[in-house]
């Protein structure tokens, strides 16, 4: 049940997070939060992470309906002493459900969080998507170590 929570508020916080970024930030381009280093950069993404596969706005319908149903078969499945992984699986669940929304109903992905020290603007989604696969990848690294 806590994984459907964690997955629901993801949505909502991203959802709602690019709600603003599409009516403050759209106007204006960017707003510097501290100059240099982090701008609220308004971005209509037609790809995916990084910029990547522009105007593939099937395949990624495509994938992220095949994506999701796996992480969800994987959480119902997945006995209850693994937990952790199970939550993880729910950030990664509920990110790709965020910028999927997105893509159905824009056509696009909004992006607005730009750290000036790279070049890539992503969202609340994408974060959440990024660290669940980063720690499901340390946990699949620290089994390995310990088998």
């Amino acid at each position: 049940m806590l994984e459907l929570f964690i997955v629901i508020l993801i949505i909502v916080i991203d959802q709602v997070s690019k709600y603003f970024a599409r009516i403050y930030l759209r106007p204006v381009k960017t707003i510097p939060v501290i100059d240099n280093f982090f701008h609220l950069t308004y971005v209509e993404n037609r790809g995916a992470a990084f910029g990547i596969l522009q105007n593939q706005l099937w395949f990624f319908i495509v994938i992220t309906i095949m994506v999701g149903f796996a992480l969800i078969y994987m959480m119902i499945s997945m006995p209850e002493k693994n937990k952790h992984i199970k939550l993880i699986l729910a950030m990664i669940l509920g990110g790709a459900i965020g910028n999927f929304i997105d893509r159905i109903r824009l056509g696009y992905v909004v992006d607005f969080l730009d750290f000036k020290i790279w070049s890539y603007i992503f969202n609340v989604a994408d974060s959440f998507i990024v660290i669940g696969a980063i720690l499901l990848g340390g946990i699949m690294l620290l089994r390995k170590e310990n088998q």
